[in-house]
């Protein structure tokens, strides 16, 4: 398996702190978000990890030569900002055949990566993807969604203002081969700009 940590966004909701800093660098209890999710990926056994980046890119170059884990990390730089689908086709030959972990490097959930991915590889056969979710007391600032028996999304509802119910969407997800196989091969099916309004 492989990963992207997504790291190109503006963090216009936490400004004035992302003045200077772009938000995946932003510390927890004196550590980077971004090296709290390299650590943790590599601990996980992940052995590529690749990081895009577009606001504040040299900040995050920099971080990046210096971690000590910096073998095991590509950078892509965007020039003009891809959004998450987007970001997913343009480096969809990284991941050649791996599973990939799918991740916006600004979150930071208190999970088991080990749990999460028992859970991806017991899935019901007919499911491509898998996303974990959490309970939230702020539903309209998230992505809500509604599973059936079997814990299949049922239907998505992005950031609205009417109750939908408190399962959110994590923005971590698993994303198998043949999903992955599928992107790569209907490109002209897809408009890639946003991962779960656009593909989810």
């Amino acid at each position: 398996m492989r990963a992207l940590l997504l790291s190109a966004g503006f963090g216009s909701r936490l400004k004035p702190y992302t003045n200077k800093i772009p938000k995946c660098l932003m510390k927890i209890k004196g550590r980077e978000l971004l090296d709290i999710w390299i650590c943790s990926l590599v601990n996980f056994g992940i052995d590529k990890i690749l990081i895009n980046t577009h606001y504040k890119h040299e900040l995050i170059q920099n971080f990046i030569e210096n971690h000590k884990h910096r073998e095991k990390i590509v950078i892509s730089y965007e020039k003009k900002i891809l959004n998450t689908a987007g970001t997913l086709y343009q480096n969809i030959d990284f991941f050649n055949k791996h599973e990939c972990l799918f991740i916006h490097s600004d979150n930071l959930l208190n999970i088991k990566l080990k749990s999460f991915y028992k859970a991806h590889v017991n899935r019901p056969d007919n499911c491509f993807i898998s996303m974990l979710c959490f309970k939230t007391n702020y539903p309209k600032e998230c992505g809500v969604i509604k599973i059936n028996k079997q814990k299949i999304i049922t239907e998505y509802f992005e950031k609205q203002s009417e109750y939908n119910g408190r399962l959110a969407n994590g923005a971590i997800y698993i994303l198998s081969k043949k999903f992955l196989r599928t992107i790569k091969s209907n490109k002209k099916k897809f408009l890639y700009k946003n991962f779960t309004t656009d593909i989810i």
